[in-house]
């Protein structure tokens, strides 16, 4: 009886330091718990149009608010909003610089996004990290272009365009897909690898296939390495400005580096890098002086930062 006792506990032993080496990993939120998220980046596109060096540089300074509202079986509804927004674009010798909060509104995508300050929209996230849908967005970029109202009318174009692609719906579910980890269905411990494929939905077509790694986890975090491949369609067009359309050749790689916070999931931490090159192809367009297609070489660099505290 002692031998059957003794085989028994030394089963159990092994089974509960199998255990151990493993964790589970997903989004787990209370109704109400609200977090900041704090995003510094900076993206650098160089074009070669006609020979000529063309350089884009966007920087990113933002804060925003993400409150719980609603838990159930397999998904979660986040309301996110904007609270600091401080955006820099420079383009083909033009410098725009708005800090939402200035009292001063002469530059007009500074006061559309004032008008995004403080108003949320939906995010309905299942629990392993997919997206599946966000709400509230489109309308309040709405909102947000009605700043544009008194401009002549391709430049009203030309801002709802910017304004879009920089914080429209697509850009924005295209950059929260790539910063939150898909996490698997089952435990994993150290070393253990996994993927999950995703659209671009931003102005250029195509997909990334994201891959991650477990190194290491506690009790109370878990550091995770992703990596992620970009490649476009070469055949679906896109606007590159109004009027003018192209198709784009371009491949790239995204490394990001979390230290997640195993009690929401969220990252505390989270720094990437992404650098993409290849070739746009702008289609003719005789209204737009663009007799034949134009092959133009680009390079994008993008780095980035992301913290995010429970602050309720």
């Amino acid at each position: 009886m002692k031998k059957i006792t003794g085989v028994i506990a030394l089963c159990c032993s092994a089974l509960t330091l199998f255990a151990q080496d493993y964790v589970e990993l997903n989004y787990k939120f209370k109704v109400d718990e609200a977090f900041e998220l704090q995003q510094q980046s900076r993206s650098e596109t160089y074009m070669t149009v006609n020979d000529v060096m063309q350089r884009t540089t966007r920087d990113y300074n933002t804060k925003m608010s993400v409150v719980v509202k609603e838990t159930g079986a397999g998904s979660v509804v986040l309301a996110w909003s904007y609270t600091d927004i401080k955006f820099n674009f420079n383009a083909r010798n033009q410098n725009i610089y708005v800090d939402a909060k200035t009292p001063q509104e002469q530059e007009p995508l500074q006061a559309a996004l004032k008008l995004m300050l403080d108003h949320p929209f939906s995010v309905e996230l299942q629990t392993n990290g997919i997206i599946k849908n966000v709400t509230g967005l489109d309308a309040l970029m709405d909102k947000a272009s009605a700043a544009f109202s008194k401009l002549k009318e391709d430049e009203e174009a030309a801002y709802k365009k910017l304004l879009r692609d920089q914080f429209g719906t697509d850009a924005f579910r295209t950059w929260l897909e790539q910063l939150l980890v898909v996490y698997p269905v089952h435990g994993i411990k150290n070393g253990t690898q996994w993927e999950e494929s995703m659209p671009l939905r931003t102005g250029l077509k195509g997909r990334i296939d994201l891959y991650w790694n477990l190194r290491h986890w506690d009790g109370q975090t878990a550091k995770i390495d992703g990596t992620g491949n970009i490649k476009t369609d070469k055949i679906e067009t896109f606007e590159v400005e109004e009027g003018i359309k192209a198709t784009a050749a371009i491949e790239g790689k995204l490394t990001s580096n979390y230290l997640i916070n195993r009690e929401s999931g969220f990252p505390s931490i989270c720094v990437q890098n992404t650098e993409m090159q290849g070739k746009y192809v702008y289609l003719a367009n005789r209204k737009k002086q663009l007799k034949k297609d134009l092959t133009v070489p680009v390079r994008i660099i993008t780095n980035a930062s992301y913290k995010i505290k429970q602050v309720k």
